[in-house]
């Protein structure tokens, strides 16, 4: 399970772990972009940071699956 592990990142950060890496790379960059304005919306309207963070990494961490569920792996 380890070595498999370390195969999918060193395959990750030299790109040839997606075969299409723009839309990886896309999809990446809508989950951080949603998991940031959870974030700063949350502490905007006065919810604690410690309760906003929680908040809005839950959120964004459960929207993976979603938007990686259609990408395509080498």
């Amino acid at each position: 399970m380890w070595e498999m592990t370390k195969n999918s990142i060193a395959l990750f950060f030299r790109g040839k772990l997606f075969a299409d890496r723009v839309k990886a790379t896309r999809q990446i960059l809508i989950g951080i972009l949603v998991t940031a304005v959870l974030l700063v919306v949350l502490a905007k309207i006065g919810v604690p940071l410690w309760l906003a963070a929680l908040v809005a990494a839950l959120l964004g961490g459960g929207l993976q699956p979603y938007l990686f569920k259609d990408l395509k792996y080498l």
